[in-house]
C-alpha cells in the first residue's frame, strides 16, 4: 500500500494494490531500451482495444507499469521517451475500457529514498538493455534479492542471477551479444525486414492515439539503414517480437501463483552471491591479503 500511496502523491494516479507491479527504474537511455518497454505496453493496450471486456479479462493479467529515472539535461532523445511514456500513461489511465487491467506510471525525481520503497513492492523488473551494451547493472540485483522475477537479455549482470536463480526463473528474451555487430551489419545493407506488429505499433502512435505531441523524432530513430539518429542502433526492432512474447509467458506464469511464488523465492535465494558480504570477504582475502582481527 506504500508504493500505492506513493503514485497517487506524486502523480496523481490512482492503482490497484492488487495488479502485478512491472517495474523499470534506472537511468533513461536508448541502450536501456526504456521505448521497448512502452512499446510493448503499447502493443498491450492495442490489443486490449480490439478485443471485448470478457476477451481482455481472460488473456491479460492487471499490471501497473512503472517507470523512474533522470534523463541527462542535454539528452534530448531521453527527454522525448520520458514525454512519450507520460502521454501513453495519461491516454490508458483515463480509459474507462481498460480500468486496472492496466496503469502506466512515471514517477518523478526517482532516488534512494523512492527505490526503497518501489524495489520491494516490485513482482517484475524489467532489465532489457542490447545486448553487449550494459557494464553490469546493480539494480537488477536488488531487485532479484527482494524476490522480483526480472525479464532481461542475456546482458550485463542478468548473465549471472540467471545461472544463479535457475534459468526456470529468469525471463530471457532478444539477441546475444555476438550477434549484434552482424545484425547492425544487415541493418545498414538494408537487409532487414521489421515484424508487422512493430509496424501496428509504429502507425498506432503516429494515429494520434496518445495525444497531438510530434513522434516523428522518436518514431524515426527506429526507422532507416544509417544515419545518426536513425537505423535503430539500438535494435529495439528486432527484439520487440522476442520481447512480446516473452511478456505473455510472464503473464501465463503469473496466473499460476504457486509457481510464481517459488520463482520469487528462488531469486531471493540465488543471490546471495551479489552481496557486499561477500564481495568483501573476497576482495580481503583475494586481493588485499588480510584477515580479520579476533576480538577478546
Amino acid at each position: 500500500m506504500k508504493v500505492v500511496e506513493l503514485i497517487k502523491e506524486k502523480t496523481g494516479y490512482d492503482v490497484s494494490p492488487d495488479a502485478m507491479f512491472d517495474i523499470q527504474v534506472k537511468r533513461i537511455h536508448e541502450y536501456k531500451r526504456q521505448l521497448l518497454n512502452i512499446l510493448g505496453i503499447v502493443y498491450r493496450y492495442k490489443q486490449m482495444k480490439e478485443m471485448s471486456a470478457t476477451e481482455r479479462k481472460a488473456k491479460f493479467v492487471p499490471r501497473v507499469c512503472i517507470f523512474g529515472g533522470k534523463a541527462f539535461a542535454t539528452y534530448v532523445q531521453a527527454k522525448r521517451i520520458v514525454k512519450f511514456i507520460t502521454d501513453v500513461g495519461a491516454t490508458i489511465n483515463h480509459d474507462p475500457e481498460i480500468g486496472d487491467l492496466l496503469k502506466v506510471v512515471f514517477v518523478p525525481d526517482y532516488n534512494v529514498s523512492v527505490a526503497e520503497l518501489l524495489i520491494p513492492a516490485s513482482e517484475l523488473s524489467q532489465h532489457i538493455s542490447t545486448a553487449g551494451m550494459e557494464a553490469s547493472g546493480t539494480s537488477n540485483m536488488k531487485f532479484t534479492m527482494n524476490g522480483c522475477v526480472l525479464i532481461g537479455t542475456l546482458d550485463g549482470a542478468n548473465v549471472e542471477i540467471r545461472q544463479e536463480v535457475g534459468e526456470e526463473n529468469f525471463f530471457l528474451f532478444g539477441a546475444e551479444a555476438p550477434e549484434i555487430a552482424g545484425l547492425r551489419k544487415e541493418r545498414a545493407e538494408g537487409k532487414f525486414v521489421p515484424d508487422p506488429r512493430f509496424e501496428e505499433v509504429k502507425k498506432f502512435v503516429r494515429s494520434g492515439a496518445f495525444g497531438h505531441s510530434n513522434y516523428d523524432e522518436l518514431m524515426g530513430s527506429l526507422e532507416g539503414n544509417e544515419g545518426f539518429g536513425r537505423a535503430d542502433y539500438f535494435l529495439v526492432a528486432k527484439d520487440f517480437p522476442s520481447y512480446i512474447e516473452c511478456q505473455e509467458k510472464v503473464d501465463k506464469a503469473y496466473l499460476d501463483q504457486k509457481r510464481w511464488t517459488r520463482m520469487s523465492i528462488m531469486n531471493t535465494a540465488g543471490s546471495y552471491k551479489f552481496s557486499s558480504d561477500r564481495t568483501i570477504h573476497e576482495y580481503a582475502k583475494d586481493i588485499w591479503n588480510i584477515k580479520p582481527i579476533e576480538l577478546p
